[in-house]
Parts: C-alpha cells; structure tokens; sequence
C-alpha cells in the first residue's frame, strides 16, 4: 500500500466535489489521467508537455508548455496541479500562467513533494516546504491559500522503509532485511490511513487549495 496514493485520489474526488455539473476543469501537468472519473460531471480539459521518457501519457487536449498555454483568459472554473511543480523548471512562470487561465474566484487545488527521491529523470528541480509554497503562489496572484500535509508522518516512514527495502535487495547480506523492511512500509502505510498523524515529523506532501 502506498497511502500517498490513497490521500491523493481522495484530494482529487474532494477537488471534482467541489465544481457543479457543467464546470470547465483544467488538469495541468495530467499524465495518463488518473483523476479524470472524478470530474465526470465537469468538462475535463488535460494539458502535459508529454516529454518523459518512458511514462505513459493519455487523452490529453494540449500537448504544450505549461507556461503556454492555448486557452484563451479566464476559461477555468478549477485547476488541479498535482505532483507537477516538481518537474517545473522556472515554477513562478507556469503559475502565473494557471491565475490567468483561471476565471476570476476560480480554485486551483495543488499538491508538490517536500520528501521524495528524485524521479521522471531528468524533469525534476525541486521540493517544497509550505512557505515556499505559500510564496509561489502569492506572488503569482493566488490568494486564500489553505496549506495542508497529504499524508500523516507514518506515511513518511512506510516510504523511508521503503526506499530502505529496495536499497538492500541484491546487497549481501542486507539482502535479508528487504523483506522485513517491507512488511513494516506495509504496516506503516495501513496505519497512516487509518489515522493521520500531523503533530510530528514532517510529510512527504503539502496539498494547497487557493482561488485566483
């Protein structure tokens, strides 16, 4: 299990929950679409530069630079930004970019890494703790920000031993604590979903919500 997952599909249903039937819904830096069913209601709109090797893209409207986008002003009731603004080279410009394509008092509902290995190679530039964030945002104009953990501190833990589980495997003798390791990750990963721990430790994501 990998509670960030489950913490994320549920901020996207909360996200799509949030619009009413009709809505013009942007998903910017989409990738294959995971959280597409839950705008079913909304005219879903995706746009992803499509430029890692490798991973799988699908249905997306624009192909393009997130800076750039072919849209005219405010189209948008609602942008959902997840787990992009790590692999955005020059971030204040692609967030400018999404005020203006929002109309105004529409939402953004953003999530981004402060603790994750690096990944989508070579398309990753940073982490983010939640005065970054909460910067970014508000010089691209964004304003009424709620800042929030995703996952509690034990998912934290369960990807550390996680990462701890796949660090070991093929070396020696450390080879026979992967599966213990991984068995823990598990534990902790059902835990954190069970229960959110935010009073410790820190998380691997921050969830932001603002209007433009």
């Amino acid at each position: 299990m990998n509670s960030s997952r489950v913490y994320l599909d549920e901020f996207a249903r909360r996200a799509g929950a949030s619009v009413s039937a009709g809505a013009v819904v942007l998903d910017a830096g989409a990738g294959d679409g995971p959280y597409k069913h839950h705008f079913d209601h909304a005219t879903y709109e995706a746009a992803d530069f499509q430029a890692v090797p490798g991973k799988t893209y699908a249905g997306n409207h624009y192909i393009c630079d997130l800076a750039a986008i072919p849209v005219a002003d405010d189209r948008y009731d609602l942008v959902l930004f997840s787990q992009v603004l790590e692999h955005i080279p020059e971030p204040a410009a692609v967030l400018a970019e999404l005020h203006r394509v929002l109309k105004p008092g529409g939402r953004i509902w953003a999530s981004a890494p402060l603790f994750y290995e690096e990944h989508e190679q070579p398309f990753d530039f940073y982490r983010y703790t939640q005065f970054g964030l909460r910067r970014l945002f508000e010089e691209a104009g964004f304003a009424n920000l709620e800042i929030e953990w995703l996952e509690g501190y034990l998912g934290t833990v369960s990807y550390q031993l996680d990462v701890a589980a796949r660090a070991a495997d093929g070396q020696g003798r450390w080879r026979y604590a992967s599966p213990l390791l991984r068995r823990l990750s598990g534990l902790a990963a059902r835990a954190d979903v069970r229960r959110r721990v935010t009073a410790v430790g820190h998380p691997k994501n921050y969830t932001l919500v603002g209007s433009a």
